[in-house]
């Protein structure tokens, strides 16, 4: 993990997540299946490659859309939430 500036990647991220959709152009984000991850990396080590190697790891392109994620800052986790969504779609 010595190979990594954090102070650098956390710059990166703060500046990044304040993005907005509307203000990013699809020449200027990454389409997420080029961005390639070693998986024989601990996941920790997966994470920070992706911040470091994505323009942008907030807003990217998938099939050419542009897609932004965000985090909230709750217990939930993401397998809650998506297990709420299918339950919701299928009553």
């Amino acid at each position: 993990m010595d190979k990594y500036n954090l102070k650098e990647l956390e710059e990166k991220l703060k500046y990044c997540k304040n993005m907005k959709l509307e203000d990013v152009s699809l020449d200027d984000v990454d389409e997420i299946s080029s961005i390639k991850i070693d998986r024989r990396k601990s996941s920790n080590e997966r994470i920070l490659d992706f911040i470091m190697k994505a323009k942008n790891p907030y807003i990217f392109k998938v099939n050419g859309k542009l897609v932004k994620i965000s985090f909230s800052d709750t217990d939930k986790t993401a397998e809650d939430c998506l297990t709420r969504v299918l339950m919701n779609l299928y009553k």
